[in-house]
């Protein structure tokens, strides 16, 4: 474990406790920063990154979902089950030739105490990220022919092999939008990678729909799928070309910093090998014991990992903020911070829950359209998983933070031996409902490891009265309600059912008044990014106070 970690403080000062939005109070930690300025700074930013994360992440789904209805409608589920395998195992194999630098570049660059270290570390990442795409991309267009004939598909084998392209250049935009993490700019991941790519595969698959003759084939398809991320790299490369230098002008190097990125990385590295298992594995299984059912697997797994996106939005820009806390020696600020996080995340992660557990056939036919939406437990056991992990909050983002990237590779390496085990003593016999289970249990038991290990080291956890008194007064009923009622919702009935849940949450937390020191600064920190005062804001937040003030 890194000797990163500062010692552990616990919340003394009576100022911050009693803040609100607008007052002066404020409280200095060890090294003599204004704690509250410095949570309400880095709430800001987490703020204004997640909240354009979360809308690049819904386009995202958009572009998602019409892609997917393009060429499920236009080629054969034989042909889609080959696709879908193809991506997955694509997203394994770029996960292994980032070799674990994202996390460690996003954590080290803000954590650097010089711009002579920053630009080794970008100079590193780049030259390694390169020889690295090249060599993964060469490897998989050699053993595609292989793969393939494993498993007895052709249709594999041709995707494989057009993907190999997109492979490198997943890599290396990868490594980029990482770097412009570690400064905070959440602009290469949101715009190009969430919003462009998407959007040019819908746009190519499109323009081969409407050229005659008309239709698209499982070539097209996977032809557009390359086009649209070549595309989309070039655009990141330009604003890498045009952006960068304003980020870190040219210097000295600090040639020591590289080994430390190095001895950083290489846990982060088993964790992302891991991880890739963990969320991946049970789908490259399913593929070899039932290979017909990925494509409807792949659906249902589709749906669980949305209710992440909130978190993991949060926590792409949590990392370089909570990184600069550390800095500071201030952990008061992460703990603040994460638990502020976690709570608002569940805006977007329950009213999915409650949907997509408790209305599973209307959820899949909503999005995949009626032939789709017979098989609803895979859906249901995933989405309790993905869920699960959410209410954790982001636990291996914060040990990548406090530099507990050892215990993050063992608790990595223990989720993916449940991933394996799970799978291959499930599927044969239970197909994607096995699939399902181990995805979950696995999923699961990673988070739960690492925010056992934070509470520990570190007595970071969401888990305060503000954070569940909310969540159980809204989530109970509301299952219950959908339960025991069984009311026939199906279409577009479902987003105004999901958006009520979300406001019956903050009804709620204001209602019993589960209102801490996060929230009250958030509420300033949401002042700021508007850029002028919000005296309603001000008056619902003395309401839940209940002093008067």
């Amino acid at each position: 474990m890194s000797r990163d970690r500062p010692k552990k403080k616990t919340c003394a000062g009576t100022p911050l406790c009693i803040y609100r939005p607008g007052t002066a109070g404020t409280r200095a930690n060890s090294v003599g920063v204004d704690t509250t300025a410095e949570v309400r700074e880095g709430l800001s930013t987490v703020t204004r990154g997640t909240l354009f994360l979360l809308v690049a992440i819904l386009l995202l789904v958009g572009f998602q979902f019409a892609s997917r209805v393009i060429v499920t409608r236009s080629i054969s589920k034989g042909d889609w089950s080959a696709f879908t395998f193809a991506l997955t195992l694509i997203g394994v194999l770029a996960s292994l030739g980032t070799l674990g630098f994202p996390n460690a570049i996003a954590r080290q660059i803000p954590y650097a105490s010089s711009d002579a270290e920053r630009r080794t570390i970008v100079r590193a990442t780049l030259l390694i990220g390169c020889a690295a795409a090249v060599g993964a991309s060469v490897l998989l267009f050699l053993f595609a022919p292989m793969i393939g004939s494993a498993l007895a598909s052709l249709a594999i084998t041709k995707a494989l092999q057009l993907f190999s392209v997109a492979l490198g250049t997943t890599i290396l935009s990868s490594l980029i939008v990482s770097i412009f993490q570690g400064y905070e700019d959440v602009t290469p991941n949101a715009v190009f990678v969430q919003i462009v790519s998407p959007a040019l595969f819908v746009a190519f698959l499109l323009v081969a729909v409407v050229i005659p003759p008309t239709g698209i084939s499982y070539l097209e398809a996977l032809v557009a799928y390359v086009l649209a991320n070549v595309v989309s790299f070039a655009m990141i490369l330009i604003y890498t070309w045009r952006r960068l230098s304003r980020r870190l002008p040219p210097g000295p190097r600090a040639p020591e910093a590289l080994g430390r990125l190095l001895r950083f990385a290489a846990p982060l590295f088993v964790v992302g090998v891991m991880t890739s298992i963990t969320g991946s594995g049970d789908t490259l299984i399913l593929g070899i014991y039932h290979e017909s059912e990925i494509g409807t697997y792949s659906n249902s797994l589709t749906l669980a990992r949305l209710i992440q996106i909130g978190i993991s939005a949060a926590s792409f820009i949590f990392l370089p903020v909570a990184s600069k806390f550390l800095r500071q020696d201030d952990s008061d600020s992460i703990r603040i911070t994460y638990a502020t996080v976690t709570k608002w995340m569940i805006l977007v992660s329950l009213p999915l829950f409650v949907l997509f557990v408790f209305l599973p056939g209307a959820s899949l036919g909503f999005v995949y359209g009626s032939s789709y939406s017979a098989v609803v437990l895979p859906l249901q056991i995933a989405v309790t998983g993905a869920f699960i992990t959410t209410l954790l909050g982001p636990s291996t983002t914060a040990q990548v933070v406090y530099g507990q990237t050892r215990l993050l590779a063992y608790n990595a390496v223990i989720a993916g031996a449940f991933d394996l085990a799970l799978s291959f003593a499930l599927i044969p016999s239970y197909g994607y409902v096995g699939a399902a289970v181990a995805w979950s249990t696995a999923n699961v038991a990673f988070y739960v490891l690492s925010l056992g290990e934070l509470i520990l080291l570190s007595d970071v956890h969401p888990f305060r009265r503000h954070f569940l008194i909310p969540l159980v007064a809204t989530a109970v009923p509301v299952a219950i309600l959908l339960a025991i009622a069984r009311i026939p919702l199906s279409g577009l009935v479902l987003v105004p059912v999901g958006l009520s849940i979300a406001v019956l949450f903050v009804v709620l937390v204001l209602v019993t008044r589960s209102v801490d020191d996060g929230d009250r600064l958030l509420l300033d920190a949401i002042e700021r990014l508007v850029g002028r005062p919000l005296p309603w804001l001000r008056r619902l937040g003395r309401f839940a106070l209940g002093r008067g003030r």
